[in-house]
């Protein structure tokens, strides 16, 4: 795939992934959780890792100076191509060099959703994300969850692999490349390191994301009412734990 790694995933992750029910749960939960954190508009928001845009441009639409920053020039393409692009500012650049890609500019809010899950360790991008965040300002990050990872084996009826997971962090995504999952209590004691202090945390696809890897297809003309319960059982304990990824909100001291 050369340098660009994300150039033969591309269409199939922004406009297939994100067009599908669960895409636009995912995009409206995630959206709805963030406006309970974020200063008004025209505040700043840095989305690191931000790709095509699908959780950047409902906020740049809603009022906000949002800067999307992703190292895929395939990617970038992609959110340059959709109505409003206008509304963002986008620079090439991996999480690992956010600072020094920005200038040294600071966010009322950064960004970092499905990211982590592909790199090695979180610790170089949770550090950047913490260090361009603005005193007071809110970091925001969605990853997998670890204390999840034996329901989607199970759920495809492979039972040695469920087996194997309560004990495993990684997996081959639906994407087809090898990802990780975090846990809550541990990226929080990360946030807490570099100044961020954790302030609530949510789950993000339980039930639409647990159907279809059972095969169950969810009716499109449902997706409002879908989202809907989505986005209470992303507050609600214990349900918000069984969710595939989570969602942690902190804010900067």
């Amino acid at each position: 795939m050369g340098d660009d790694t994300w150039a033969a995933l591309a269409g199939q992750f922004a406009d297939d992934a994100y067009a599908s029910v669960k895409g636009r749960v995912r995009t409206y939960v995630l959206h709805r959780q963030l406006l309970e954190h974020l200063p008004p508009p025209p505040a700043t928001v840095l989305d690191v890792g931000g790709g095509a845009g699908h959780q950047s441009f409902p906020l740049a639409e809603a009022g906000y100076a949002v800067t999307l920053l992703d190292p895929s020039p395939a990617m970038l393409a992609k959110a340059r191509q959709r109505p409003g692009a206008e509304r963002v500012a986008f620079i090439e650049s991996d999480g690992e060099h956010a600072e020094e890609a920005v200038g040294g500019r600071r966010f009322d809010a950064v960004l970092c959703h499905g990211v982590l899950g592909y790199l090695e360790r979180p610790e170089p991008v949770v550090d950047q994300l913490c260090r361009v965040a603005a005193p007071g300002g809110v970091v925001s990050i969605m990853t997998g969850n670890a204390h999840a990872m034996a329901v989607r084996p199970a759920l495809e009826q492979r039972w040695e692999d469920a087996l194997a997971a309560f004990d495993t962090r990684s997996e081959i995504g639906v994407l087809g490349v090898p990802t990780r999952a975090d846990t809550v209590e541990e990226l929080s004691e990360l946030l807490r390191a570099r100044g961020v202090e954790p302030v609530r945390w949510y789950g993000v696809w339980l039930f639409v994301d647990w159907l279809g890897f059972a095969r169950a297809e969810v009716d499109p003309a449902d997706a409002e009412r879908v989202a809907a319960a989505e986005l209470e059982a992303g507050r609600r304990d214990p349900y918000r734990g069984l969710s595939r990824v989570f969602h942690l909100v902190g804010r900067k001291a």
